[in-house]
């Protein structure tokens, strides 16, 4: 590979994970600032963007792919736990502190301990999905991507939807990451290769939705709508692809739609933004938010990483 080439490769890790993580840091600002202006000028103002727990747990999975090249679950889970103990107040969900006591106090693997919430059904929420962005980069050329993503969800997320949603959204960051910035978008193609990935009918059909919406010119607040912005997966990481496919050459664009029409803004940031920044690189990023990343230079390091021992 050509220095070129390794070099744009580098550009489009950095600007998956960097753009996770900000637009995790700035989806979390906008359940303050919900309007386009007063959230931009509050960016402007703060010293520092600080990430939630979704950013925290990708970092989880870059540390666990860089360390075994591999989805390892067992040494994933201990990631995530020995994360979760050092930062306990970036707002982690209940699901995963109890997994982490669970597999603590009684020795169980950590994906029994995930098939046992929520009354033996697993979580179908969006918290796989939120943190994928390393898999999706990492396994971007991976004829197995779908068992990869499965592998690194059901460390937390054993329902088949919660699963399906972190594969399609794994797969984006993927699409997003081969795609050669200097050609024309293939907007048709990209959706189309989604709903062609998903395995599960409550993903595909709204993968088709996104389709009609994008193809039709729906506007955001009435997709955001019909897609749905909650905590499930699958009520959220739709919209998500939605926003990276409505403004597919501009970051900021593309993050803004994502947080500004109300639910899990901070997931859905870090979802579009990961998806924005894996295909447009790290430098189509504002730099006065970049600079001001909590934590930017590990998670940079974790990128180049991440791109060098592929």
């Amino acid at each position: 590979m050509d220095n070129s080439k390794i070099s744009n490769l580098e550009s489009k890790y950095s600007g998956g994970m960097v753009g996770s993580a900000l637009g995790d840091a700035i989806g979390e600002l906008a359940f303050r600032y919900p309007e386009k202006e007063p959230l931009s000028f509050r960016i402007d103002q703060l010293g520092k963007l600080i990430y939630t727990d979704d950013t925290a747990m990708a970092i989880g999975l870059a540390e666990s792919i860089c360390k075994v090249k591999e989805i390892d679950q067992e040494h994933l889970g201990d990631t995530f736990r020995r994360n979760f103990e050092r930062e306990p107040w970036r707002g982690y969900a209940s699901g995963p502190p109890t997994i982490f006591s669970l597999v603590q106090r009684t020795g169980v693997s950590y994906t029994d301990a995930a098939r046992g919430l929520f009354g033996g059904s697993g979580s179908f929420g969006n918290g796989a999905a939120m943190r994928i962005v390393p898999a999706g980069l990492f396994f971007h050329n991976s004829a197995d991507l779908y068992e990869k993503a499965c592998s690194s969800a059901e460390v937390t997320h054993a329902n088949t939807l919660g699963i399906d949603g972190a594969a399609v959204q794994a797969y984006a960051v993927a699409q997003a990451t081969r795609l050669d910035l200097q050609k024309e978008f293939p907007s048709k193609e990209f959706i189309q290769e989604l709903i062609n990935f998903s395995r599960i009918p409550e993903i595909r059909d709204k993968m088709i939705l996104v389709q009609t919406l994008i193809t039709e010119d729906v506007p955001p607040d009435v997709a955001a709508r019909q897609l749905g912005r909650s905590v499930a997966v699958h009520e959220s990481m739709p919209f998500a692809i939605y926003s990276f496919l409505h403004h597919p050459k501009s970051f900021m664009d593309c993050l803004f739609c994502a947080v500004l029409n109300g639910g899990d803004r901070d997931t859905l940031g870090a979802m579009a933004g990961a998806i924005s920044g894996a295909y447009l690189g790290v430098e189509a990023i504002p730099g006065s938010w970049r600079a001001k990343l909590e934590n930017r230079t590990y998670i940079e390091e974790l990128a180049l990483k991440l791109s060098r021992n592929n």
